[in-house]
């Protein structure tokens, strides 16, 4: 059986970009009640979510490679969270920095630092990785793993890539 916490292995994991996944908030009481649920019935855990009228919010996140290891990070940018900075073909980035092609900020990835741009001193919110055995597992307990790829929506991303606003 495949581990719910694993993201990808570590060679899908790209040197020069970053590697999309979507994560929700650990709701640790509907979990419970999905687990206890779906022990004593035949009911999917998404009809345990529909029926409890209760859902968390997907959201998405990158990973970031870092010599061998890897960063991982939510997908908005600090200026306008909003924002994504991996749009869905990965992340822009220049000497190991994630680059905001919307506003120009430049994060370290290994800190989530902005050392450039217009939310400079602001950092990127982590979510906790690590590589086990080839391996990337989710190990944040305040997410649970949802899947590879964006958030599917049928909302145009109508952001520009250029920081020159009218």
């Amino acid at each position: 059986m495949d581990d719910p916490r694993r993201i990808a292995s570590l060679e899908d994991v790209p040197d020069e970009t970053t590697l999309l996944f979507r994560v929700r908030k650990q709701d640790t009481e509907l979990a419970a009640k999905r687990e206890a649920k779906l022990e004593t019935e035949s009911e999917t855990e998404a009809e345990i979510g529909e029926e409890s009228g209760e859902s968390a919010e997907t959201k998405e996140a990158i990973l970031v490679r870092l010599n061998g290891d890897v960063a991982g990070w939510l997908n908005y940018c600090q200026h306008l969270t909003h924002i994504r900075l991996d749009k869905g073909s990965g992340a822009t980035m220049r000497d190991g920095e994630i680059i905001c092609e919307n506003h120009g900020a430049y994060f370290e990835s290994d800190s989530g630092l902005c050392n450039f741009g217009p939310c400079e001193g602001a950092y990127l919110n982590s979510i906790d990785v690590t590589v086990d055995d080839g391996d990337v597992f989710l190990t944040d307990p305040e997410y649970e793993y949802v899947g590879r790829g964006g958030i599917e929506t049928d909302d145009l991303d109508r952001t520009s890539t250029s920081n020159i606003e009218f």
